[in-house]
């Protein structure tokens, strides 16, 4: 396993869309294993999607498991994942391994629907609500070259320098 290095806004590369994956061999869970080791390595990360680290591939790897008094699922691995319902939304603060000096205020849904496959290829169905479905929509976004800042309430308003603290 691997730390990979994190792209960084405004790294064009963060623009591309990811491909679905085909394959679920060994060279996926490899990839899964560095993915979620590079999470584990950031401060207080609860998500991370492949195109992150230049793998312009449709992964993601979520883990609230950290908040345990919030309801979610613990540690998922998501791949090809497809949102298919949506309810309700709420504005929250959100960060980004990919744009480390910034949080911002983003509207997303309270309630989702998602159907993913995990590392072997089997596809599950999940609801989820609020943190845990705006985590799952932060890193889906990330598959589609899309950012936080670019679903900003206000560029003037909501986007926060992040605070540092040692």
């Amino acid at each position: 396993m691997a730390i990979l290095n994190i792209l960084t806004y405004p790294d064009v590369r963060l623009k591309n869309i990811a491909a679905p994956v085909t394959e679920f061999d060994d060279r996926l869970r490899i990839i899964i294993a560095d993915l979620e080791e590079t999470m584990r390595a950031g401060h207080g990360s609860v998500g991370i999607a492949a195109p992150q680290v230049g793998i312009f591939e449709q992964i993601v790897i979520i883990d609230v498991s950290a908040k345990p008094k919030i309801k979610q699922h613990g540690r998922l691995v998501l791949i090809n994942p497809e949102i298919t319902k949506w309810e309700g939304f709420k504005v929250g603060r959100e960060g980004c391994m990919s744009v480390p000096d910034y949080t911002g205020n983003v509207i997303r849904a309270h309630s989702i629907q998602l159907v993913a496959q995990d590392e072997y290829g089997e596809q599950h169905e999940y609801e989820m609500d609020d943190y845990e479905a705006r985590v799952v929509q932060h890193e889906v976004d990330h598959l589609d070259g899309m950012l936080f800042i670019d679903r900003l309430v206000s560029r003037r308003h909501d986007l926060f320098k992040r605070k540092v603290y040692k």
